[in-house]
């Protein structure tokens, strides 16, 4: 009962609280109570600056491993902050070469290696093999361990503590032997990934059901494992001055332009960013203009569209951690373009296409044709549905051009809204939102019902664009058509067409016009560029690609129609 009443007494009297000093977030560390300087005492001063130069391969910045194994293990330690940094493992052993006993040591990230692999083909031979019978020739022990020691398939061997540390960071683990100015590193990755599933933003009816994951070197395999090519050159290439974020650039060597590829890994190569997380970071940092609607470059994450690509002359760049792949060049008409379309007949393929571009011309320009016909041109428009917009609008205390912005924002938040929340109630908070926001707008004469036709129908149309992010862009000028629209009827929306027409015709991705290869014409062909044409008359890569191999295939293709006609042409005429 004590207890009770000592804690009745609390809430009924006022006690004055014990003084606290609050926590203020000063701007040098330095500055605070010392804690943080403490647990890191011994660490580079000046570590920003340091890795501002380059990524830790400059000359003069470099830290070169040196003989002494002491002066290592307190450098690596400094380096990974230990014994703050408590999944850093450091296992030390001995190392017998003849009657010799040699100190060493291995440094890993524990969860990010593969316990088995270390365990069986590191430090079971070094610790328990080394014992033989050999010379114990110092200068022959890097050779003996390299060559009879470490059975792993993936040894390297670097001379300078960041590239230690690099291997290390990237799932690897690092030795250090005594008397050797060099270290060994071993790729034993065995952190937790994703498995290979479907591509949830790109699904097709027929066609690879394979998407990329989070691990580079998965998305890399699915490549090779559909081009089978040994000019299929796959180059590495860090980015991010602390995060070292491995990518990974691909192009078919002896048919992509030489100059594509440099002007790719120049732009890599120059990002000065701390941190890259996400292939969306590397497409910010390298595309041509940042202020374009329209995307630059293809974010797939269908290896078999990748593939396809590579074939054309293309460059490919794969991100660590990002499912999504980036292709560039990339053109207007290739973003309306489904992976879909190389695996269905002719018909099915143009007629899909058809339905596209219709989608893509309701989705763009639907609302703002709607408010220019009833704001200014209403003699264009028969007298019978003119008298039913009419009536419908009757009651709507609103303008056009109000009535139509709400109606679009309130869509826009639902499919955000459906968006975002998880499961399985996203799309049927979409469906009944939007059926109960319209039906209560009609009821309460805020909106007229033919509104609520238009907006759906942009709706859909948005939808059936094939990238998302092309879908985006034709989001955002929407409403720039429904202001011109609303300005100046058809004039406007003329108006607003010659400038993003323009805008599109001038621009480009990595050298080639957005808008090839219809502006300018190029001499390979309009071939399944708007419609498909048959796969056996797709002769030629496109020509704003410049690639070394023009040719595809050659003219006769289908081998059994040349020999069943005598060589005749393939249309079977």
């Amino acid at each position: 009962m004590s207890g009770f009443f000592d804690t009745l007494k609390g809430w009924l009297l006022f006690t004055e609280p014990a003084p606290r000093e609050q926590f203020i977030l000063r701007e040098n560390e330095n500055e605070g109570d010392g804690s943080l300087k403490n647990s890191q005492e011994g660490a580079p001063k000046n570590k920003r600056r340091r890795r501002q130069k380059g990524n830790g391969n400059d000359a003069g910045t470099a830290q070169p491993i040196g003989r002494r194994l002491a002066d290592n293990l307190n450098a690596v330690k400094i380096r990974f902050n230990v014994p703050t940094n408590s999944d850093v493992m450091i296992r030390e052993f001995d190392i017998v070469v003849g009657k010799k006993a040699i100190a060493a040591f291995m440094i890993y990230y524990d969860g990010m290696v593969d316990r088995k692999v270390v365990n069986d083909d590191i430090l079971l031979p070094l610790m328990l093999l080394s014992n033989l019978d050999v010379k114990s020739d110092e200068a022959r022990v890097p050779v003996y361990i390299r060559s009879h020691l470490l059975t792993h398939n993936q040894i390297k061997e670097a001379s300078e503590l960041d590239q230690v540390v690099g291997e290390i960071n990237f799932g690897g683990v690092g030795i250090f032997v005594d008397g050797m100015d060099s270290a060994f590193t071993a790729d034993v990755k065995g952190f937790e990934h994703r498995s290979v599933e479907r591509p949830n933003t790109e699904m097709v009816i027929r066609g690879p059901q394979e998407g990329f994951t989070e691990t580079i070197r998965v998305n890399t395999s699915l490549i090779r494992k559909r081009l089978k090519d040994e000019d299929l050159i796959v180059e590495d290439v860090l980015v991010g001055l602390r995060s070292k974020t491995p990518c990974a650039m691909l192009y078919i060597r002896d048919i992509v332009n030489d100059s594509l590829v440099a002007e790719v890994r120049r732009r890599l190569k120059s990002i000065q960013a701390d941190y890259i997380h996400d292939s969306g970071e590397i497409e910010q940092y390298i595309e041509d203009s940042t202020f374009l609607a329209s995307p630059h470059m293809v974010a797939t994450e269908r290896p078999d569209r990748v593939a396809a690509m590579l074939t054309e002359g293309r460059v490919a760049v794969i991100v660590h951690g990002s499912p999504f792949a980036l292709v560039m060049p990339t053109t207007a008409f290739e973003l309306v373009q489904s992976p879909e379309d190389h695996y269905v007949r002719v018909p099915s393929a143009n007629l899909l296409r058809a339905v596209r571009l219709l989608a893509m011309t309701v989705a763009l320009l639907l609302p703002g044709l709607y408010i220019a016909i009833t704001n200014f041109h209403q003699g264009m428009l028969p007298t019978g549905l003119l008298l039913s917009i009419e009536a419908a609008r009757e009651k709507v205390p609103f303008p056009s051009i109000v009535e139509i912005l709400i109606m679009e924002i309130s869509f826009e938040l639902i499919r955000e809204a459906g968006i975002r929340i998880p499961g399985t109630i996203g799309p049927t908070l979409g469906i009944i939102g939007a059926l109960i926001l319209g039906q209560a707008a009609v009821a309460a004469s805020i909106v007229s019902p033919i509104l609520i036709i238009v907006v759906a129908a942009t709706g859909i149309g948005s939808f059936a664009i094939p990238s998302f992010a092309y879908a985006y862009s034709f989001r955002i000028l929407r409403f720039g058509y429904i202001i011109l629209g609303a300005l100046a009827g058809f004039l406007g929306i003329s108006l607003g067409l010659f400038l993003h027409g323009l805008t599109l015709v001038t621009s480009k991705s990595f050298g080639v016009p957005f808008m090839a290869p219809f502006a300018p014409r190029t001499a390979g062909g309009l071939g399944d560029v708007v419609f498909k044409e048959p796969i056996w008359k797709q002769e030629r890569r496109p020509d704003y690609l410049n690639p070394k191999d023009e040719v595809r295939q050659p003219k006769i293709s289908r081998g059994w129609i040349g020999r069943q006609n005598g060589g005749e042409d393939q249309n079977g005429g």
